[in-house]
């Protein structure tokens, strides 16, 4: 029993050794900076919870998740265009969900927070989480879903 507990301990404390407190990482450096006390001020909790602390809002609690209309899809904490509306579909798993970003305005970076590797997407000019990118989108577009949290972004309607 000893033996397994040890084991158990071990393999524990070696996952923890991940990449994600990796210091060597180039730290990319973002157009908008603010102190965590402006951010609180400018955020909702939510909103701070999701974009500041890459948190996860919980599924099917976002009005944009059936927000079909024509328009584009911001940054809510910096209004920079992330997502054009031509390009969400209904991916069933109760967030916002993309085929693509517009270009440039979207970044990849690797997180570990549950234990392995996936693929964080970023707004690339203030450094808000948005969600994680999956290789199981529309076959007939990109195949590609950007699963967004909806607190990160707001709707912008096409006049």
């Amino acid at each position: 029993m000893n033996k397994l507990f040890s084991f158990v301990i071990l393999v524990f404390l070696a996952s923890c050794a991940g990449k994600a407190q990796d210091s060597s990482k180039e730290q990319i450096k973002y157009k908008i900076t603010k102190t965590t006390a402006q951010w609180k001020k400018e955020l909702t909790s939510q909103q701070y919870y999701v974009l500041r602390q890459a948190g996860t809002e919980r599924p099917f609690s976002s009005p944009l998740n059936k927000n079909n209309n024509t328009g584009t899809f911001v940054c809510a904490a910096c209004k920079t265009p992330l997502y054009a509306s031509k390009h969400k579909f209904d991916s069933g798993t109760g967030w916002p969900s993309f085929d693509r970003a517009i270009k440039e305005n979207v970044i990849l970076d690797t997180d570990y927070k549950i234990g392995y590797a996936r693929t964080e997407l970023k707004c690339s000019i203030c450094g808000g989480h948005l969600g994680h990118a999956f290789n199981d989108g529309p076959k007939n577009t990109t195949g590609k879903r950007h699963c967004i949290n909806g607190a990160a972004l707001e709707f912008i309607a096409k006049n």
